[in-house]
């Protein structure tokens, strides 16, 4: 094998465009560029899927929304719901029917790397269906709800205040006046 030849990644598709061509020949994708370019074909192909087709430019958020709805059928998390016994325990004893979800945080960084997608295929920060308020209100639901069924709460962390010193107050002083 030379050293052009490499085994090629399933992220990869046939069709390229030409910055995408050369992008890959100057340096391979970091583990995050991979996975966006999955997110961003896999988002597409979900648009596509729609009925009728939805096309990126009359996407809207609340296409994401129902994107982010179909994918819960394949997470891997469990989230206890109301009714069941182990409502709200960290760590069950024993199994139950309850639903597996995606997890907030996958759903999160997802959203993020969509969103950087979106601008970079030429879509505007101001109409990116991505950065909507809606997205992230329902991120917010996601992650209080998870955090209810398993007993876990959430506490937004409050920054600390730091004050700067000059380097002449920071130090003790050795000589005694």
């Amino acid at each position: 094998m030379s050293g052009d030849q490499r085994p090629k990644d399933s992220a990869e598709g046939s069709s390229r465009s030409v910055g995408d061509h050369h992008q890959l020949q100057s340096a391979p994708l970091s583990r995050y560029e991979s996975q966006k370019r999955r997110d961003w074909n896999t988002f597409g192909q979900y648009l596509k899927n729609q009925r009728p087709p939805v096309s990126l430019s009359q996407c809207n958020c609340n296409h994401v929304l129902d994107f982010l709805r179909y994918l819960d059928q394949f997470g891997k998390t469990k989230v206890h719901l109301h009714g069941c016994v182990f409502f709200g325990q960290p760590d069950p004893p024993a199994p139950c029917t309850c639903p597996l979800r995606q997890a907030w945080g996958s759903l999160d960084a997802l959203i993020g790397r969509l969103r950087a997608a979106f601008e970079e295929h030429g879509g505007s920060a101001e109409t990116n269906p991505f950065g909507n308020g809606a997205i992230r209100v329902y991120l917010r639901e996601v992650k209080e709800c998870q955090a209810k069924a398993r007993g876990i709460p959430y506490k937004k962390k409050k920054k600390k205040k730091t004050q700067i010193r000059p380097r002449d107050e920071a130090k003790p002083s050795m000589q005694t006046a």
